[in-house]
């Protein structure tokens, strides 16, 4: 029987559960290599199957993973790749009569992952993403041959595209072709990391939301009262250290978004203050815009001199009154800054 978990679809959380049993069955490595029109994952999207029946990511809305699953034995059978298409405007493919409302066409590449391909470097992007390192991955895109597929980190893949007289892209992923071959080339981020400044009541769903989301929470309060690990259980850390070195915690070098929440406004203005030294995506701050203003000259900062622009009163403005209203608003505006500079750093990369 089919069985598709309720992890993350990052690819650092499919690895992470691909990793422990990589040689205790069978697997499979699905990839979206191109779309034509509304789709509902984009190129570089990316799942795994094994031969217990397992699936770990998705690559449309629910509609064509079964189906891909019987694809992805055939290749476990042969250890050759195999394209797929899915047309959801043919009445004829298998996509329309699965009831696939999108009407786009999907196309899909499976790659069965050995030992003798060196799992296509899986371990390689796995030991990466968890160091908090970016990079590309390169797919060979072929059917009927043995699966190929590499990491690279930003200055090789610079090196390769320079010798070989390539173009980059601002985009997550796209095809190029080189060497009479044709690739399938990804840029790879590691999971969100946020930092939540205040352990209260109303930081707990945001915890929480931002944990379904697969996103990494470490979580800050000095006060005995706050951030206790029974109502933050979710949380990959609790610090409690004093507020002034929060940014000289080892668990706060890689986060890339703040949400400061401890509804006090000494305690605000001094991590504000100390997160002008991290170069951070978002900065949200809890509260009216008059807080704000008074947050930022507590802190001895001013407009003009803050590392990072501070998004207050945080989040977007959905009429939100419950805590668990805010904590939406909140990340939506987060995830919406968080994506912004991944399109940024990688135009930048591929322009170095």
């Amino acid at each position: 029987m089919t069985n598709t978990t309720n992890n993350p679809s990052h690819l650092q959380h499919l690895l992470a559960s691909w990793y422990p049993q990589k040689d205790d069955c069978l697997w499979v490595l699905g990839t979206v290599y191109k779309t034509e029109g509304p789709c509902y994952r984009k190129p570089g999207a990316m799942m795994l199957f094994n031969s217990l029946g397992q699936q770990f990511g998705l690559l449309s809305g629910g509609c064509l993973e079964a189906n891909i699953q019987q694809r992805a034995a055939q290749v476990m059978s042969t250890e050759k790749s195999m394209t797929l298409c899915y047309d959801g405007a043919d009445e004829d493919d298998i996509a329309f009569q699965l009831g696939i409302g999108c009407g786009g066409v999907v196309h899909i590449i499976l790659q069965a992952v050995l030992p003798k391909n060196n799992y296509l470097d899986l371990m390689t992007v796995y030991e990466n993403l968890h160091s908090r390192e970016q990079g590309y991955y390169w797919q060979a895109i072929e059917a009927g041959t043995e699966a190929e597929a590499s990491w690279m980190n930003i200055k090789d893949h610079q090196q390769k595209l320079a010798e070989d007289g390539l173009s980059g892209s601002n985009k997550r992923a796209w095809l190029l072709s080189t060497e009479n071959q044709n690739w399938l080339v990804s840029y790879q981020t590691p999971v969100p990391h946020i930092l939540v400044v205040g352990g209260g009541v109303d930081a707990r769903p945001l915890v929480e939301m931002a944990k379904i989301m697969g996103w990494m929470v470490t979580v800050w309060d000095s006060r005995p009262a706050n951030a206790r690990r029974e109502f933050f259980s979710a949380a990959d850390q609790i610090i409690r250290c004093p507020v002034a070195i929060i940014q000289d915690q080892s668990e706060v070098q890689s986060v890339d978004a703040v949400i400061i929440m401890s509804h006090n406004i000494v305690i605000d203005a001094q991590a504000l203050n100390s997160m002008q030294s991290l170069d951070l995506a978002y900065v949200g701050l809890l509260g009216p815009v008059h807080r704000r203003a008074e947050v930022i000259e507590t802190a001895g900062l001013t407009e003009d001199s803050l590392r990072t622009e501070v998004s207050g009163p945080s989040g977007i403005n959905i009429e939100g009154e419950f805590p668990e209203e805010i904590a939406l608003s909140i990340l939506t505006e987060c995830h919406m800054a968080l994506y912004k500079q991944r399109e940024l750093d990688c135009a930048l990369a591929d322009k170095s």
